[in-house]
């Protein structure tokens, strides 16, 4: 298997889409070390179910929005293991509200979970990669960072603010032998998406092509393949996972 032994960072890894790539990485023989910010159940949980499936993982506590918390964690993560093969930039959170009642705290704490994090975590990994001459680094942006949606000026912007960051990197790595991509996501069912009301989730679905939301899997698949010896030539650019959503 092209990724045994290898190591993959992934930013909020024990839900939703981030804890999908990061057991579709294990699977195929990655060891993998996440961060988490509240429930240390949930993360040793899924330590566990990674150990089963013969690899090794750590998890820690650590606020991706945080440089200093970044910065530690990608030391640790490389005196453990000895190299950084892959970094998921996947932490994210929704503030969603019309620009007119959206405090400052909404705006600030969108644009540094989802935007700033990457920042920390690939300003904290790209030396050690430089040093490798390896690496590959995937951030999970979204369609909102592409059409733009109604009462997600934050989250629209921070995805967008991602776009843009994956799009300048690659031009900067890529003589490094480091690719950086990044998934445009749809409406995916998670923990995120299913707070919302049904009206709302049936008014989208008729809007996507394929008239269904997609599953985490759909985007962890599409992540092994960015991430894998096949994609070694794709840098830049920004695949969507969307049904369709946004042509």
């Amino acid at each position: 298997m092209e990724f045994k032994d290898k190591v993959a960072i992934v930013t909020g890894g024990t839900r939703g889409i981030g804890k999908s790539i990061a057991t579709e990485l294990a699977k195929n023989g990655c060891n993998i070390a996440f961060n988490y910010t509240k429930s240390a159940d949930a993360a040793n949980a899924l330590v566990k179910e990674f150990a089963s499936l013969g690899v090794q993982a750590v998890s820690f506590q650590v606020d991706a929005a945080s440089f200093e918390g970044a910065k530690n964690l990608i030391k640790e993560v490389k005196d453990k293991f000895g190299r950084i093969d892959f970094l998921v930039n996947n932490a994210g959170i929704t503030r969603d509200k019309l620009l007119a009642m959206m405090s400052e705290t909404d705006w600030d704490d969108v644009i540094n979970t989802n935007l700033k994090s990457v920042y920390n975590f690939s300003k904290a990994v790209i030396t050690q990669m430089i040093k490798q001459k390896y690496g590959s680094i995937l951030n999970i942006t979204s369609v909102s960072g592409i059409m733009g949606m109604a009462g997600q000026v934050n989250y629209s912007s921070s995805k967008a603010g991602m776009i843009g960051f994956t799009k300048a990197l690659a031009k900067e790595v890529g003589k490094a032998n480091i690719t950086v991509n990044a998934i445009a996501c749809g409406f995916i069912g998670t923990d995120m998406t299913d707070v919302l009301p049904q009206e709302y989730k049936d008014k989208m679905v008729e809007m996507i092509p394929v008239r269904r939301f997609g599953k985490p899997e759909d985007v962890a698949k599409a992540a092994l393949f960015l991430l894998s010896d096949n994609a070694r030539y794709i840098t830049g650019h920004v695949i969507n996972v969307d049904g369709g959503l946004a042509m």
